[in-house]
C-alpha cells in the first residue's frame, strides 16, 4: 500500500519506538507547554470555532448532521478550561509506562518480569467533539503512543488549528520525534487507515452506532471502544424521591448528547411517587416516551424512554438485555437490592444513587479518556493513560534451558520478588 496515510503510518510507526523510551520529566515538560500554548491562543481557538459552528448550522438546517452532533461540535471558555484543566490532570498522572507489575524468579538467576509498554500507533476516528485532539494528543504523549486523528468535516477547522498549535509547540522540542501527532481529512484516508494493519496497533472509533459498526466490520485492526450509549437509572420501590428527581435530571439534562447520558428509566410498580417523579421531568423539558418503537435506542437529547417493572431482578434483565454495557445506575435504599443490582448488572459502569454522567475519565481521575470501551479485553470503561499501555514479559537467566526442567533434572520454584 504506498498511500499518503501508509506513509504517514509507518512514520508514525517509528516515532512510536522512540517516543517509547522517552522519560517522565520530558513528556511533562512537554505536556506543560501545550497546555500554555492553549491558554495562549484561546481567541483563535475560539473564533475558529465560531466559523465551523456557522457551517454545521447549514448541515444541521439540512439535516446533514444531528442536534447531538451539533451541540458536541461547540467550544467555549468553559470547554476550554476542561480541556486545559485535563492536560493538567494528565501532567499529575503516574508514569503509565516501565511500571514492572510482576517480577517472579521461576529457578535461580532466572528472572520474569512483566512489564507496561506503549501499544504504539493508534488510530482515532471521531466526530464533532473537538476537544478529542486535545485529550488524545495529552494521553498518547503520556503514554507514549503516536496517534493518527480523524475527525468529522463539520470540525475540521478547529481540528486543524488545534493539532497545528500542539505541533508547533512539538517542535520547540529537539528530543521529541517528529510524526507522532498526525492528523487526516476524508473518508478515503479512514478507509486506508482500516487497511494499515502492519503500522496501526489499535483503532478507537468515538461517535455514531453507524460508525463504530463500520469501523468494526471494515478492519482487521484491534478496536476499543462502545457502539451505543444506551444507559439505564432504575428506581426501585423503596427509593427517595428527591434523590431520584436530582439524579435523573442530571443524568439527561446535564449534558444530553453524551455517551454516559440516561436514555431509559425503568421505576418500580411499588414506587409511590412515580407521578410526581414523572412531573419533575417533564417540568425539567424532557420529553418522556412511555411506549418507544424500541429500547435499544439512544436518543442524544431530552427525551426518556419509560417503562415499569415489578422488581430488581426484571430491571436488571432488561439492562442485560436492551442495554449497551455501557453505564447502569439503580436508586434504592436497599443495601440487598443495590448488591444485586451492582453483581448482576453486566455493564462498564455500575452505580448506585448517582448520576450516570460520572462515567468520565477525568471524573474518574485518570487525566481524560480516549473514550468507554465496552469490551471485555484490554480495557473497559473510560480509558485512560493505563488502557494505552499493554505488557510485555522479559526474562533474564545464565544459559538455562527446558530441557533440564523437561528431564526433571532442574525444577521450578516460581518465588515472586515483588
Amino acid at each position: 500500500m504506498n498511500t499518503t496515510v501508509s506513509i504517514i503510518a509507518k512514520q508514525a510507526k517509528q516515532a512510536s519506538n522512540k517516543l517509547a523510551t522517552m522519560d517522565t520529566k520530558t513528556k511533562n515538560k512537554v505536556l506543560l507547554a501545550i497546555r500554555n500554548a492553549l491558554i495562549a491562543n484561546q481567541e483563535k481557538i475560539l473564533e475558529i470555532n465560531a466559523q465551523d459552528m456557522k457551517e454545521a448550522l447549514k448541515l444541521l438546517e439540512n439535516k446533514e448532521i444531528k442536534p447531538s452532533v451539533y451541540n458536541r461540535l461547540k467550544l467555549d471558555e468553559n470547554k476550554l478550561q476542561d480541556m486545559i484543566h485535563e492536560i493538567e490532570g494528565v501532567i499529575m498522572l503516574e508514569d503509565p509506562v516501565g511500571k514492572v507489575l510482576i517480577e517472579r524468579e521461576l529457578d535461580e538467576d532466572l528472572i520474569l518480569k512483566k512489564i507496561t509498554v506503549p501499544i504504539g500507533v493508534i488510530g482515532v476516528i471521531f466526530e464533532a467533539r473537538p476537544d478529542v485532539i486535545t485529550q488524545i494528543s495529552a494521553l498518547a504523549i503520556k503514554s507514549g503512543n503516536a496517534v493518527i486523528l480523524k475527525g468529522g468535516k463539520e470540525a475540521i477547522n478547529t481540528n486543524r488549528v488545534l493539532l497545528g498549535i500542539i505541533n508547533a509547540t512539538l517542535k520547540g522540542f529537539p528530543e521529541f520525534p517528529e510524526n507522532v501527532l498526525n492528523q487526516v481529512y476524508t473518508h478515503a484516508e479512514v478507509e486506508e487507515m482500516l487497511k494499515a494493519e502492519e503500522d496501526i496497533d489499535l483503532i478507537i472509533p468515538r461517535g455514531s452506532n453507524h460508525l463504530v459498526k463500520y469501523i468494526k466490520e471494515h478492519t482487521r485492526i484491534s478496536v476499543l471502544g462502545h457502539a451505543d450509549g444506551i444507559c439505564h437509572i432504575y428506581v426501585d420501590e423503596n427509593a427517595s424521591l428527591e434523590l431520584a428527581k436530582s439524579v435523573i435530571v442530571d443524568a439527561k439534562c446535564q449534558y444530553p448528547a453524551a455517551c454516559n447520558a440516561v436514555e431509559t428509566v425503568l421505576i418500580n410498580d411499588k414506587f409511590k411517587w412515580t407521578i410526581d417523579l414523572l412531573n419533575h421531568l417533564k417540568n425539567n423539558g424532557i420529553e418522556l416516551i412511555e411506549k418507544p418503537e424500541t429500547y435499544a435506542y439512544e436518543y442524544g437529547e431530552k427525551k426518556l424512554a419509560l417503562r415499569t417493572v415489578v422488581s430488581v431482578d426484571e430491571a436488571i434483565y432488561h439492562i442485560n438485555k436492551f442495554g449497551s454495557h455501557h453505564t447502569d445506575c439503580i436508586i434504592s435504599r436497599d443495601e440487598n437490592n443495590i448488591k444485586k443490582f451492582m453483581n448482576e448488572v453486566d455493564s462498564a459502569g455500575v452505580y448506585a444513587n448517582v448520576s450516570t454522567r460520572f462515567a468520565d475519565g477525568y471524573r474518574y481521575g485518570l487525566g481524560a479518556e480516549v473514550g468507554i470501551s465496552t469490551n471485555k479485553t484490554h480495557a473497559r470503561g473510560p480509558v485512560g493513560v493505563e488502557g494505552l499501555t499493554i505488557y510485555k514479559y522479559t526474562l533474564e537467566g545464565k544459559g538455562q534451558i527446558v530441557a533440564d526442567y523437561a528431564s526433571g533434572k532442574k525444577s521450578f520454584h516460581h518465588k515472586d520478588l515483588i
